[in-house]
């Protein structure tokens, strides 16, 4: 990722949310096979002791036989996060001044060796993925909320393989025209939440709470 100091997101705990509201990443291993890529939900590790804001430990599962694919645990795995984006339009900003379109984003690279789980902690991990997704529901159903389901999810977990990643290196970007005067960034966060063309309101959404966040 091109380093931009304008635009770099250094801040761990705001990483760690942008993993939690955007869980499904794209995994992508540079194997002896050549690039591999595939795309899974993820959840935070907040059970250890040691997890806090500053640590971003990652947990998930894959598919058989994407560990094969990935050859998960023997080198490090690249997690692409992707947080709200969308284009921003120059008809939005000071006619006045020449400026050319752009595209708003908040993104991050997480780097670490995939720790590979046992199948009684995959299990576990998978309960846990349920209750995380579930909670909120009216009715939530749990992975083992009936003998049929808990027979089934039993069954279903053999074809997946767990792990958990202890992030090691983090790159992070958050683009939301901050580079802009205040009257632009609030016209274009008018525009984002209109009903245009280009319409986008968790992009508005994620300007409205960065302009608040740096006030």
């Amino acid at each position: 990722m091109r380093h931009n100091p304008v635009y770099a997101l250094t801040d761990r705990a705001a990483v760690r949310r942008l993993v939690a509201e955007h869980p499904f990443v794209t995994i992508v291993s540079a194997t002896s096979r050549g690039l591999v890529a595939s795309h899974y939900p993820v959840i935070l590790d907040d059970t250890s002791a040691e997890t806090g804001d500053e640590e971003i430990v990652l947990l998930g599962h894959v598919g058989r036989p994407d560990e094969e694919l990935h050859e998960l645990g023997e080198h490090d795995v690249l997690v692409v996060v992707h947080g709200a984006q969308g284009y921003v339009s120059p008809s939005w900003y000071d006619r006045s001044e020449p400026e050319v379109p752009t595209w708003n984003f908040t993104v991050a690279h997480l780097h670490g060796r995939p720790e590979i789980l046992s199948a009684e902690e995959n299990y576990a991990v998978l309960g846990r993925f349920v209750d995380h997704f579930e909670a909120g529901l009216a009715h939530p159903r749990p992975l083992e909320g009936t003998p049929e389901d808990a027979a089934l999810a039993r069954e279903i977990h053999r074809g997946t393989v767990g792990f958990r990643i202890r992030v090691t290196r983090v790159e992070a970007k958050r683009k939301l025209s901050q580079d802009k005067p205040d009257a632009t960034v609030a016209h274009v966060i008018d525009e984002l939440s209109a009903d245009g063309l280009h319409a986008n309101p968790a992009l508005a959404a994620d300007m409205r709470a960065h302009t608040e966040e740096t006030r």
